[in-house]
């Protein structure tokens, strides 16, 4: 909550309809002043208020309790990716980090290497996506191999692995949803600045 400006967004509202505060005062039903305060942060509105301000300028009442995202927060440059390595895998972060409801990164695959000796099985959603080399990829009792372009989903809490038994590395971009896997990675056996 505390990256709720509810002032700014009255304003910014205001703005984009092309309202003065006065005019925007008499469409709600308050005062001049009030709207002036409110917009200013010296003031909290009331519920009513709010529902008078979000009607008059057309908007849903909860879009000013929405918190600012900072965009600058959410674009990861690709010398600064948080990296884990596990065993000779490496896990590169494309995702900012394990806030939020999805995660995505890139899986190293050295050739002779496997994600895990069994399958295993997490909560979360997964998809993945072969940019280099080939590898098999373990589901439950059947085995696929999955050559650069081919893509898979991987469904929570199905028993899975990857094993590299080609000559050459297998990268991997992959998407978990939510990231609670990527999570435990980093728990147990983050090695660098994730």
């Amino acid at each position: 909550m505390e990256n709720i400006d509810i002032g700014k967004k009255v304003e910014k509202f205001r703005k984009e309809k092309g309202l003065s505060s006065r005019e925007l005062a008499k469409l709600a039903d308050i005062t001049p002043s009030m709207l002036s305060q409110i917009e200013r942060g010296l003031a909290n509105p009331s519920i009513s208020t709010l529902k008078l301000l979000a009607k008059s300028l057309d908007v849903p009442t909860f879009s000013f309790l929405l918190e600012e995202i900072n965009t600058s927060h959410l674009v990861v440059r690709s010398n600064e990716r948080k990296t884990m390595k596990v065993k000779e895998l490496t896990y590169s972060l494309l995702s900012p980090d394990f806030t939020g409801n999805l995660a995505t990164a890139i899986m190293e695959v050295p050739s002779m290497m496997a994600s895990s000796e069994a399958p295993l099985a997490h909560k979360g959603e997964e998809v993945a996506y072969v940019l280099e080399g080939k590898i098999k990829v373990y589901l439950e009792e059947e085995v696929y191999v999955l050559e650069k372009g081919d893509s898979v989903k991987i469904p929570s809490h199905l028993n899975h692995k990857w094993e590299n038994t080609f000559e050459e590395k297998a990268v991997i971009l992959f998407s978990v949803t939510p990231p609670v896997f990527l999570k435990y990675l980093r728990f147990l056996y983050c090695s660098s600045s994730v």
